[in-house]
Order: C-alpha cells, then sequence, then structure tokens
C-alpha cells in the first residue's frame, strides 16, 4: 500500500514537472495577447517560430497586431503623419539585433494628409541576432506604437521574453503566420530593375526610372531612406507615366524643417504591381532621366487607332481587296439604296468582327502568358497557306475561271430574302482586315501596343476603334447611299478592270506563296507553283475568248515559278538598280552595350519577311543613299532582328521598347545608350538625324 502510494506520488509530480516545463516551453515562444487598458482597440503580441540559423547566430520572430475597426498603424516611413511602430531592446542580454521586415503599405488619406500603414491585422516578420548562440537570451523590449483613426494614440506595450537558441523547435502555428506575413515583405526580382533616380532640386522633385521584363498593370511606387538625413522628409503620391515595360513615377519632395536635399542621398524604392512587391536600394543623383515616357490617355488611344484603321485602306497590303471593293462598288449600280446600304454595312461588320476575333486572339496570348504582336499569324505556315488558298480562289473567280451556281430552288429562297451578296461583302471585309495586319501604319503601332500593354477591355476597345477606322470608307457609302450611283456607269470595261484585278490577287498569292520558303524547302514551293500554274492554264483553256487573259497568266505564274526555283540561289547574281544589302549580325542586347561602350554606334532593324512595311523601309530609305552610305560606316554596328518566324528573343526585346509589332528601328550611340526609336514608316532625314544625335560628340 505505502509502495502504491510511493508510485503515485511519484508519477503525479512527473506529470506535474512535465505539465510545467510544458508551460515554460510555450512561454519562450510566445508573449500571448498584451494589452494596454488605456486603449483597448489594439493588442499585440511577439512570438518565435522556433527557427534558427546557428551559422549566422539568428533567431526568426514576429510581431503580431490586431486593431479594431478603422484603426491604423504606420509603416516604416509614415507619410505626412503617423509614427512608424518600434521596439526598444536595449534592456535585453545577449540579443545583437532586431531586424524588422516590413510588408506593403497602403495608402490611407484624411483631412488632406496622406499616410502609410495597415489596418485590421498586421504581422511583422522579425530577424533576431544574438551575440552568443550556445548561451540564453532576455529579450526585454518596449513596443511603442501609433494607432489612428480622426485621433491618434501613441501606446506602449512591454515585450519579455526569454530563450535558449540551441533548444528551440519549430512551432507550427508562429511559422504559418510568419510565412504570412513574409509573402508580403518586398524582396529582389530579376525582372524588375530601378534603373535611375533623378532629383530636381528646383522643383523639388524626385524621378525615379523603373524597368519591367513583364507589361506593369496597376503599379505603384513608395520611396524611402534610412537615412537620418532624410528622418523627415515625406514623397507625395507618385504621378506615374507608363509604357508596357517602362514607368517614371515623380514625387513632390516636402520636409518641415524646411527644403531638403537628395542629391547624392541612398534611397529606398519599393515598387508594387499585381501580385509583385520589389524593393531595391539607389542613389539619387541630379543626371536627367535616360527615358522620356509618353502617357498617352485611353481617348488619345482611341483617336490613333481611328486614323491607323483608316490609314490601312491605303497601305499596299490592303491594294489588292481595294480591287474587290471596286468590283462590290460597281455591282451596286441600279440597286436600290436599302440595298446599297445593306451591302456596305456587311462589308464593315465582316472588318469588325475579324478586328474582334483578332482581339480574342490576342486576349488568350495575353492570358497564357505567349507572345504578343501585331501581325503574329504570319508566323504560322498553317495561316498562311490558307490565305494562298483564299487569294488564289478569290482571283481564279475574278478572272472567270470559275463560278458558284446555286440551284434553281436555292435561288428562289435566297430571292426572297434580299440580296445574295450580303455575306460575300461581309467576307471581303474579314478578309480585308486579315491582308491588313503585315502593315503598320502611322498611329496604328502606337494603338495597338497601348492595347496589348492594357486589360483585356480595353484591348477590345481599341481593337474596335480600328476596325470603326478601317471601316469608315464602307460606313462613308453606307450613310449615303447616292455616292455609289456616282460611278461610272456598267460596260464592257468592267471585265477589264476585273482582270486587272485578278491579276493583282494572284500577285498577292504568289507574294504569300514566297513567305513559305521560311518553312519549307525552296523546291517544294517552286513544284506547288508549277502544279497551279499547268492547272489554271488548264482551266482558262476550257473558257472561251481568253486567249489574252492566258498568255498573260502563263507569263506572270511561269515567270512566279521560276523566280521561286532559282532565286535563292541566283539573287546575288541579277542585276538590279538596288545595292547589295549590308553584312547584318544577329540582334544580340549585350553586344549592344558592348559596341556603345567602345563609342561604336548601333542601328537596329526588327524586321520579318512577311511585313509589307518593312519592305518598304528596306528599297525606299535603307538601301538609298544617303542613308545606304551612312550605313556602310565603320563605326556603324548593324543588328537584324528576324521576327518572320516566332522568336522568344525578338518579341522580348520589342516588347521592352513597348513595341509589339514590325517594323522597329532604333539607333543606341555615346549620346543615346537607352536609344533613339525611329517612326514605323522611314524617311532619309530622320534616319540619319538619328544617326548624328546618338554619335554626339564621335560624329565622324
Amino acid at each position: 500500500m505505502i509502495y502504491y502510494r510511493n508510485t503515485m506520488l511519484a508519477l503525479m509530480a512527473t506529470l506535474l514537472f512535465g505539465l510545467l516545463s510544458f508551460t515554460a516551453q510555450a512561454k519562450e515562444y510566445n508573449t500571448g495577447w498584451l494589452h494596454n487598458p488605456m486603449h483597448p482597440p489594439v493588442q499585440v503580441r511577439f512570438m518565435l517560430t522556433g527557427q534558427s540559423d546557428p551559422a549566422k547566430n539568428t533567431v526568426e520572430g514576429l510581431l503580431e497586431v490586431d486593431l479594431e475597426g478603422d484603426w491604423k498603424t504606420y509603416w516604416r516611413s509614415p507619410g505626412e503623419g503617423g509614427v512608424a511602430p518600434k521596439i526598444d531592446w536595449q534592456l535585453s542580454n545577449n540579443l545583437k539585433d532586431l531586424e524588422w521586415h516590413w510588408p506593403m503599405p497602403k495608402r490611407y488619406e484624411f483631412l488632406g494628409v496622406e499616410t502609410l500603414g495597415y489596418k485590421h491585422k498586421v504581422i511583422f516578420p522579425m530577424t533576431l541576432t544574438v551575440e552568443d548562440f550556445n548561451k540564453p537570451v532576455f529579450f526585454s523590449g518596449k513596443l511603442t506604437m501609433s494607432s489612428c483613426t480622426s485621433i491618434c494614440v501613441l501606446t506602449d506595450y512591454e515585450v519579455v521574453m526569454d530563450f535558449n537558441p540551441t533548444q528551440l523547435t519549430p512551432f507550427a502555428d508562429a511559422m504559418h503566420l510568419y510565412n504570412q506575413g513574409m509573402s508580403k515583405v518586398p524582396l529582389t526580382s530579376d525582372n524588375v530593375t530601378i534603373d535611375q533616380a533623378s532629383w530636381n532640386g528646383d522643383k523639388q522633385e524626385l524621378s525615379v526610372l523603373i524597368s519591367n521584363t513583364h507589361a506593369w498593370q496597376k503599379p505603384d511606387v513608395f520611396v524611402d531612406s534610412f537615412s537620418s538625413k532624410l528622418e523627415n522628409v515625406s514623397f507625395s503620391t507618385p504621378e506615374i507615366k507608363q509604357s508596357a515595360n517602362q514607368l517614371i513615377a515623380t514625387f513632390k519632395v516636402s520636409s518641415w524643417f524646411g527644403k531638403p536635399e537628395l542629391d547624392q542621398q541612398a534611397l529606398n524604392v519599393t515598387v508594387t504591381d499585381k501580385d509583385m512587391a520589389v524593393e531595391e536600394p539607389i542613389t539619387a543623383s541630379t543626371l536627367p532621366l535616360a527615358a522620356n515616357i509618353d502617357q498617352t490617355s485611353i481617348w488619345q488611344t482611341i483617336v490613333f487607332a481611328l486614323i491607323g484603321g483608316l490609314i490601312l485602306n491605303i497601305m499596299p497590303c490592303v491594294l489588292p481587296v481595294l480591287g474587290m471593293k471596286l468590283s462590290s462598288i460597281i455591282s451596286t449600280q441600279g440597286l436600290e439604296r436599302r440595298q446599297i446600304r445593306a451591302q456596305f454595312i456587311a462589308s464593315a461588320s465582316g472588318i469588325l468582327a475579324s478586328f474582334w476575333l483578332l482581339a480574342g486572339f490576342l486576349a488568350l496570348l495575353k492570358v497564357s502568358g505567349q507572345a504578343l504582336g501585331w501581325g503574329i499569324q504570319f508566323q504560322s505556315p498553317y495561316f498562311i497557306g490558307a490565305m494562298i488558298i483564299i487569294t488564289g480562289l478569290f482571283a481564279a473567280n475574278m478572272l472567270g475561271l470559275f463560278e458558284i451556281r446555286l440551284s434553281s430552288g436555292a435561288n428562289t429562297w435566297l430571292a426572297t430574302r434580299g440580296d445574295n451578296s450580303y455575306l460575300g461583302h461581309f467576307v471581303q471585309g474579314m478578309f480585308a482586315t486579315l491582308l491588313a495586319t503585315p502593315c503598320s501604319a502611322p498611329f496604328l503601332g502606337t494603338a495597338v501596343a497601348y492595347a496589348l500593354g492594357a486589360d483585356v477591355v480595353t484591348l477590345f476597345a481599341i481593337f474596335t476603334a480600328l476596325a470603326i477606322g478601317m471601316a469608315a470608307p464602307w460606313l462613308l457609302i453606307a450613310l449615303f447611299p447616292q455616292l455609289a450611283n456616282k460611278l461610272p456607269k456598267p460596260g464592257n470595261w468592267m471585265n477589264h478592270v476585273k482582270t486587272l484585278f485578278g491579276l493583282m490577287m494572284l500577285a498577292t498569292s504568289l507574294w504569300l506563296l514566297s513567305l513559305m520558303q521560311s518553312f519549307v524547302s525552296t523546291g517544294t514551293l517552286a513544284g506547288i507553283a508549277v502544279t497551279a500554274c499547268i492547272l489554271l492554264l488548264w482551266r482558262l483553256g476550257q473558257v472561251k475568248g481568253r486567249k489574252s487573259v492566258i498568255l498573260t497568266l502563263a507569263v506572270i505564274l511561269l515567270g512566279g515559278a521560276g523566280s521561286l526555283i532559282v532565286g535563292s540561289v541566283t539573287a546575288d547574281k541579277w542585276s538590279t538598280p538596288l545595292p547589295a544589302d549590308h553584312a547584318w549580325q544577329t540582334l544580340k542586347t549585350e553586344q549592344i552595350d558592348q559596341a556603345v561602350a567602345q563609342g561604336k554606334t548601333v542601328f537596329v532593324d526588327v524586321t520579318a519577311d512577311w511585313c509589307i512595311t518593312c519592305k518598304a523601309n528596306k528599297i525606299g530609305v535603307l538601301l538609298q543613299n544617303p542613308v545606304y552610305d551612312q550605313l556602310s560606316d565603320n563605326n556603324i554596328v548593324l543588328m537584324r532582328g528576324d521576327w518572320t518566324t516566332p522568336s522568344d528573343y525578338v518579341t522580348g526585346f520589342l516588347q521592352s521598347h513597348g513595341r509589339f509589332g514590325v517594323p522597329f528601328n532604333i539607333v543606341y550611340g555615346p549620346n543615346a545608350p537607352q536609344g533613339i526609336e525611329l517612326p514605323v514608316i522611314l524617311s532619309a532625314e530622320e534616319v540619319m538625324t538619328a544617326i548624328k544625335q546618338a554619335q554626339g560628340s564621335n560624329n565622324g
């Protein structure tokens, strides 16, 4: 009995000791919630995660703050009002440092005063650095925290804890909270760089240039400093100008103690965007920014889109379709105004539908993170093949090689429901849009770049404006049908015009066929061309009264087939009024920097075989004097980016400059290390001026 009693006493003592030990261990990790009876809306608690690094003598912990209602506390730089929270830990033993990790703040405004801070619940991860990892630590700190609504209260909390770093074990709840807090703390990133901080003392303004390999969405930028000289300096909400991959944030800078001076001062720049927060240090200087972003509003961009779409009608890409348009206009002779209006509205609807399809296709690529660009469908051999077939069929139809005949019952059914050419006009509109995409017109590049860098709704709005601009001639005649009746009366001349437009469309087919050289062998293309030639000539032989057409087509088709066969092997032997193209290096951005550092000028040409505007720039400017001789200078390095087929590298280069299509030309030099961008359609004067500006003092 005595033995049993002693055993029970020993067991109870063991359990009690274990309970006391557990309680003591729990206190090592957690202070519990701390309240100040003078200010009940705020409570705090400090805890350790149990994670430590003996090699660095560090222990991880956190401060959790719970604020009721609209009470808020502050970031390390509170803005124009408030006080940042701090812990005075000088009475601690064996503690060397206490580092705060600050989550991204939010902006709050009250009575015209802006502050930076947090509401409801905030977790501040902390790193404690101990002096001797093998000795116990006594942490004694006084937390001073400012919290505000319409009034502000400064409250103190005593944070006391002792622990042995070598005996800590991970504590799941604390680790979860710590990771929660760290997920909101800005980090460094390979995708975002703080390029420059430019200080203007006269205006008391700081401008920060930031680059992003991805497109900006809705960025915000914060600036502060750990320097005691800037302790009372405030940075206003920035005015942000952005392109697809760059932004400039301009801050008004003020202080209660007179005009601050930021030249050569160390600053912290924190930038946040969708699912991203990055922080980097930078030193301010008085050097002007090396970039100038033209911030275009959505309404300006829509106007650009309307003008750019209208100009597309006269670009060489759309020229063959003009024949189809004129044929349609001529065929309206004798029709009622209602029918004329319906035909032209059908064509305009086709243009609109085609632009919406393009916008939807680009939106899907945008969501999936794929490459974006104007005309990128011409990088697909399947798309080019389909366009070859379509243009070939249109050409054959306009040349009278075949006609689609419906049964008498079908004709009667269509006749009772309106004019049977509405679908054809709709298809013409869609087709004109697809052929327009290899062209870049003035204003078009600005509109497309803005659209592809914006959200999906803005993308569709701008592409709708492009469609309306391109459809404007059709809509004009739809509004005023009497214009169609002012054209010449139908007659035999129409057959000759129709034949001419058919030949133009056939030339387009041959041009599209030549684009396939990037995907299949020249011999294969030549075989396709010869086969098509034989079939067309055979069909022409079945059509009476077409001898002149047969002769013309034979010359064009056989000439086109022959050029496809021998073009690639004899191109350098042809006699041509144009000089031989320069020797271009493959585009490499790191080589651009190296060449500029050596005092050279770099001319970059991003082009594609399917880009008509690129060909016009090359033939009309780059291969003509004085530009040709200037580009032959030994001090000029020529680099070319080929976008004929998909290239992530070239796409990234384009998007880094806020461009989403070709052509794109830019000149770098000692006096322009950031580059001087040239307009879409080049002129000799603009190219020569840009080269001279980039060369600067090295211009010889």
